[in-house]
């Protein structure tokens, strides 16, 4: 049983410079550890709440002094002295504070900080890795480390909008280490960033996740030089490098048409271009194709792309184990992008993970274009066995912090 001696708060900057929450736990037998949550620009509207003070005079109104105050204050108050046996009990007290379908009132921010904090903390009280406790909260066994997905070119809500779709990625699928993945990832991104200037005249100025954003003309131009930079960094695309693809068509998709390329498409014709995209190019993933609310085309989506591309839900699914049910019984999709904060606890995250496991689906571990330096992505990833990791480019030190975690947890576990 750990016992909580003390919950503190604190509004810190994330990496695009706006607020998010810190929160330290305190056990009573010593062991204390703190954790700092990310936010996203690219938003489901099922996502857990994320508690902003609406103050214009601060941050232009994006202060998290009120959800810091929360987990010092209304989440001190309740579970000071109270013993906890597993995270699934201090979550289940969690969200009972608050009380509130999507954790409105004392912010999933707040909650999910206390939430992780918590973990670490009985991770340090028990003398073990925090990924090895989060291996024990899933019942499962590190074998493997995750592939990555590494942000090459970004657009959409990353990146002004100069291209509609929000990012195209490399993944080393033949890297055998995360050092051996970082390595080709790394002359990719070089050799990407070498066509940008030669091509476009622009030096390496990146997106939210790091990604290179010249002007993209169109999609094809971004995934053709994509393949470029494989290509000059000595590679093979579709053998050693493949390519994943982040549509977020939610937020092109306006009264009933997607607007791409200067088109406006059906949603039967976005399913032809996304199909024709899988055939000319080594994809290995493609995620949010549909707007979120375009259900009853999802399974024509997952149609087109099997066996060979992956269809992977993010806005449509929020994390939130009932979309994922209604995604399982509707054939929509075969892929889980799973982010924590989108449902606020690591409890809640569980039981997505468990639900996307049971239906054969594979699972996409995700950080947030709002990030902090915080590494307990990496841990949770590696704990939790999934078989990608989504962690944003490689020349932001927010995004390094993982990677650099991935390698010490690879050295350790070799």
């Amino acid at each position: 049983m750990s016992v909580i001696r003390n919950l503190q708060g604190m509004e810190i900057l994330d990496s695009r410079g706006r607020p998010t929450v810190l929160a330290r736990c305190e056990l009573e037998s010593g062991a204390y550890a703190t954790a700092s949550v990310p936010s996203g620009a690219s938003r489901g509207s099922s996502e857990a709440f994320e508690l902003r003070d609406g103050d214009p005079c601060r941050y232009r109104g994006l202060g998290c002094r009120q959800a810091a105050a929360n987990i010092g204050g209304v989440l001190h108050q309740r579970l000071k002295g109270r013993a906890f046996e597993d995270q699934e009990q201090l979550d289940h007290e969690l969200t009972t504070a608050d009380g509130t379908p999507n954790l409105k009132r004392i912010g999933a921010n707040a909650i999910l900080s206390v939430s992780i904090a918590f973990a670490r903390a009985q991770a340090a009280e028990r003398g073990v890795p925090l990924y090895r406790h989060f291996a024990s909260l899933a019942g499962a066994v590190v074998r493997q480390m995750p592939v990555l997905m590494i942000n090459l070119f970004s657009g959409g809500k990353h990146a002004g909008k100069q291209v509609a779709i929000q990012d195209v990625l490399i993944v080393p699928v033949t890297a055998q280490t995360i050092d051996a993945a970082l390595v080709q990832g790394a002359e990719v991104y070089q050799c990407a960033a070498e066509l940008c200037l030669e091509r476009y005249g622009m030096r390496m100025l990146v997106a939210d996740e790091g990604g290179l954003a010249p002007p993209f003309e169109s999609v094809r131009a971004m995934l053709d030089l994509a393949m470029e930079a494989i290509r000059r960094a000595g590679l093979h695309p579709g053998r050693e490098i493949a390519l994943a693809v982040d549509v977020a068509s939610s937020h092109f998709f306006e009264r009933g048409f997607y607007h791409l390329d200067d088109r406006c498409l059906t949603s039967e014709e976005m399913i032809a271009v996304i199909a024709e995209w899988a055939r000319a190019y080594p994809i290995l993933s493609v995620e949010d194709g549909l707007a979120e609310g375009e259900w009853c085309y999802w399974p024509a989506l997952r149609s087109a792309l099997t066996p060979r591309t992956i269809t992977l839900g993010d806005d449509l699914l929020c994390t939130n184990p009932a979309l994922i049910t209604r995604a399982i019984e509707s054939h929509a999709c075969d892929a889980l992008l799973l982010k924590v904060n989108q449902i606020g606890t690591l409890t809640g995250a569980l039981h997505a993970l468990r639900l996307a496991r049971g239906a054969g689906w594979k699972v996409v571990i995700s950080v947030r274009s709002g990030e902090t330096e915080d590494d307990w992505a990496a841990d949770l990833v590696t704990g939790w066995q999934g078989d990608f990791f989504k962690n944003g480019s490689l020349t932001r030190s927010e995004r390094l912090a993982k990677y650099n975690r991935l390698l010490r947890i690879e050295q350790e576990t070799s």
